[in-house]
């Protein structure tokens, strides 16, 4: 029995739309607080850099939180859709399908981002530099942003933004970074781009435990967190560390700026590849958590 076209969903919506914006944003500005690593070089004043990158992140992760007012109710809609037409298998697959089709664009939202905040990366350091000297000379991060914020510091941050040439680039060296750095920091990306976006498809995959299921996406950032803070974010430091003391170059720190800005895109590409094991993972999960008996 064909599905009823008036019961078949739309791909796109305002709140798709929505979702990928922020996750385009939040994404980018990851790649971006890379660059307080180099501008903690380039300045000598790494801990005030890293309270920057540390402010970079935090904001990153507080838009993070708008998503459920966009992913929130496709979820909803899918989820209720899928129980209305539980006897129309075409139909739930439609959904289903069509909700992971959105998931996709917004995981591919967030690596778009990513690109375009990596070619701003020189845009960033320079306002990260900026940033460092006027927190130094005003001693407030809020009087600090509002000086930043001003047409004339604007326009010279614009002015600081260049494309590096491709013999620029060919002359990143990978080779002395350690091969752990960069292969821990593509695994928890790509878990990362994927953590609430997998616990959506799973609540939409299997309805009786969507609570439980989206529930999990916290557990899945966590251990992100975790991971990213045990074996990504100790050696880029100790890196920095090397550079501030002269036993590393800064061309050295540019290149793992530039190759840690290569393996978080490189996750996210990864992730569309394990959106949907990984929800069926979190359903299966959910299920046995719903079953426990305590």
């Amino acid at each position: 029995m064909a599905p009823n076209p008036s019961d078949l969903p739309e791909i796109w919506s305002g709140r798709l739309v929505g979702a990928v914006a922020i996750t385009f944003v939040t994404q980018g500005i990851t790649i971006g607080a890379y660059a307080a690593r180099l501008a903690g070089v380039q300045t000598k004043r790494i801990a005030t850099s890293i309270s920057l990158f540390n402010l970079f992140v935090t904001a990153g992760r507080l838009a993070n939180l708008f998503m459920v007012f966009f992913v929130g109710p496709l979820a909803d809609q899918a989820s209720n859709a899928v129980v209305r037409l539980a006897a129309d298998s075409m139909a739930v697959t439609a959904w289903q399908h069509t909700f992971e089709i959105q998931l996709r664009l917004i995981v591919l939202g967030g690596t778009l981002g990513m690109i375009a905040f990596a070619l701003l990366l020189p845009m960033f350091t320079y306002l990260f530099r900026r940033g460092v000297h006027s927190f130094e000379f005003r001693g407030s991060i809020p009087h600090s942003l509002a000086r930043l914020a001003s047409p004339s510091v604007i326009v010279e941050v614009l002015r600081a933004q260049r494309l590096p040439s491709w013999s620029e680039i060919r002359a990143f060296d990978w080779r002395w970074i350690p091969k752990r750095l960069l292969i821990f920091n593509t695994v928890v990306m790509c878990v990362y781009a994927i953590g609430v976006q997998a616990s959506y498809l799973a609540s939409v995959l299997d309805v009786h435990w969507r609570a439980t299921a989206i529930g999990l996406s916290g557990v899945i950032n966590g251990i992100g967190t975790i991971a990213f803070t045990l074996f990504v974010d100790p050696t880029s430091a100790m890196i920095t560390d090397q550079a501030i003391h002269g036993k590393r170059t800064v061309e050295e720190v540019r290149s793992m700026v530039f190759y840690l800005s290569l393996t978080a895109i490189v996750g996210t590409l990864l992730s569309q590849a394990i959106l949907y094991p990984a929800a069926v993972v979190i359903e299966v999960v959910a299920r046995f958590a719903g079953h426990v008996r305590l």
